[in-house]
C-alpha cells in the first residue's frame, strides 16, 4: 500500500513511526473539520451584526452594533472588552459605571466577569467594590447572600482572587447587617464554611459527609474568640443541605482555552498505575493541571493530574531503567498518600487516579529538564489554605490578644 505522493510504502515504517504518521493524518482532518466550524461561526456572527444594523424603517443602529461587539470582545478578553466600550463610548471609565455593566451581565460569560473583578490593580478592585455594593443583602441570612454573590459571576481558580472578593463581600454584609457577627473576619471564615460544606454535602466524590454536630464543632470560637448560636449553624446546615449553590454555567470554551494556548506540551512516556508498563501520550500543562492524552486528536484527556501539594524530581536510570525521567509525588511523602487526580477508564467512566506517583520519561535530557522546570514553576501550594487560617486567627481573637 502506497503512501500516495509521500514516495514509500507505510510498511516500511516502525510502528510508532506508521502511528505518528496516523496522528498527523488525523490532526490535519480535525483542523480542516475546526477550520470550517471557524468559518460558519464567523459566518453566523458577521450575519448577526449586519442585521442589526437595521430597526424599524431600515434605519441603522450602529450603537447596538458596538455593544453587540463589545460584550463578544469581553467574553474573549475581558479588559480589552471593557476598553472598547470605553473607547466608544459605550461604558463611562469609572468604576461604578464598569461596575453596572457586570452587573446587568446581559451578553457576558460570568467566567470572565469574574476574571475581570478579580484583576489586583487599582481600577478593577475599585470596580470590584462597587460590583459588590450593586448587591442588596439587607435582611437576608449569610447563605441566602451568598447564593445571590455567587450567581453574578463565576469565582476564578486563583486564591489571591477568590481571597479579594470574599473579602469585598464579607465587608458588604456586614454592614447592611451590623447586629449579625462581631467582625468581618467571622463573616469570611463562616462564608467558606459553608462554600466547602456545599462541596462536602453535594459532591458524589466526597463519601464522607459532614453531620450538623461536625460543622458546628468545625466554627467553633470564630466570633472574635465566642461561639456563634448554634441555631444559626444548624439553619445554615439545614439550608445548603436541602438546596445546593447553583453554579452559574459557562460558554463551554474552558477546555478550548485550556488547550489552545498551553504553557507546554509534547510527547512523553508515562508508566502505568496497576501495571507498570510505559505508553507514549501526549502531555498539555496549563492552569496548574497536567492533562495527558492518547493522541494529540483527542477531544477529551485520559487523565488530569491537578498540581496541587505535590512535587517533581527527577529520577536516575537505576530506579526506573529508562533516561531522562522524572516524578510527581505528593508534597507530604508518606507511604500511604495519593495524588489527587481523575482517568478515564476502559468504559469511559471518569474515576479518582490511585497513583502514589506519576512517572513520565522525556525524549532527551533538555526536554526533561525543561518539562521539571515548567511543571514546578506551576504547582500550586494553595495559598488559599494559608489566607484561611490567617482570618480565622482573626475571627477567633487570638491575634488581638497576642497568643
Amino acid at each position: 500500500m502506497e503512501a500516495g505522493s509521500i514516495g514509500f510504502n507505510i510498511e516500511d515504517l516502525t510502528p510508532e513511526e506508521q502511528q505518528l504518521l496516523h496522528s498527523i493524518q488525523e490532526k490535519k482532518k480535525q483542523l480542516l473539520f475546526e477550520i470550517q466550524e471557524l468559518r460558519r461561526e464567523i459566518e453566523d456572527v458577521t450575519n448577526e451584526l449586519e442585521s442589526m444594523d437595521f430597526g424599524d424603517e431600515s434605519k441603522p443602529d450602529p450603537k447596538a452594533k458596538e455593544i453587540s461587539i463589545g460584550r463578544k470582545k469581553f467574553n474573549m478578553d475581558p479588559k480589552k472588552g471593557i476598553q472598547y466600550l470605553v473607547n466608544n463610548g459605550l461604558v463611562a471609565n469609572t468604576p461604578e459605571e464598569v461596575a453596572r455593566f457586570l452587573f446587568r451581565g446581559e451578553g457576558l460569560n460570568k467566567t470572565a466577569i469574574g476574571d475581570y473583578l478579580g484583576e489586583k490593580n487599582d481600577f478593577n478592585m475599585a470596580v470590584l467594590k462597587a460590583f459588590v455594593n450593586l448587591h442588596e443583602f439587607s435582611d437576608m441570612i449569610l447563605v441566602q447572600a451568598l447564593r445571590q454573590f455567587l450567581w453574578s459571576f463565576r469565582l476564578p481558580g486563583e486564591a489571591q482572587k477568590i481571597d479579594r472578593m470574599m473579602e469585598c463581600f464579607a465587608a458588604r454584609y456586614c454592614e447592611l447587617n451590623p447586629d449579625v457577627f462581631t467582625n468581618a473576619d467571622t463573616c469570611y471564615v463562616l462564608s467558606f464554611a459553608i462554600i466547602m460544606l456545599n462541596t462536602s454535602l453535594h459532591n458524589p466524590s466526597v463519601k464522607d459527609k459532614p453531620t450538623v454536630e461536625r460543622f458546628i464543632q468545625m466554627n467553633r470560637d470564630i466570633n472574635d474568640g465566642g461561639n456563634l448560636p448554634e441555631s444559626l449553624l444548624t439553619s445554615l446546615y439545614d439550608n445548603i443541605k436541602k438546596e445546593p449553590f447553583k453554579i452559574p454555567e459557562d460558554d463551554g470554551n474552558d477546555l478550548m482555552h485550556t488547550f489552545f494556548n498551553p504553557v507546554k506540551e509534547g510527547w512523553l512516556m508515562k508508566e502505568g498505575g496497576r501495571y507498570k508498563n510505559w505508553k507514549r501520550r501526549w502531555f498539555i500543562l496549563n492552569d496548574n493541571c497536567l492533562y495527558y492524552f492518547q493522541y494529540t486528536t483527542d477531544k477529551e484527556p485520559k487523565g488530569i493530574i491537578p498540581l496541587e501539594n505535590i512535587q517533581v524530581r527527577e529520577l536516575g536510570p537505576e530506579k526506573t531503567k529508562r533516561q531522562n525521567c522524572f516524578e510527581l509525588y505528593p508534597v507530604t511523602g508518606g507511604g500511604g498518600d495519593v495524588i489527587k487526580a481523575c482517568k478515564v477508564d476502559s468504559d469511559g467512566k471518569v474515576v479518582e487516579g490511585r497513583h502514589n506517583v506519576y512517572r513520565m520519561s522525556a525524549g532527551t535530557a533538555e526536554e526533561k529538564d525543561d518539562w521539571i522546570q515548567r511543571i514546578r514553576a506551576s504547582i500550586n501550594d494553595n495559598p488559599f489554605y494559608d489566607m484561611l487560617a490567617a482570618r480565622r486567627r482573626n475571627a477567633t481573637g487570638h491575634a488581638s490578644r497576642g497568643h
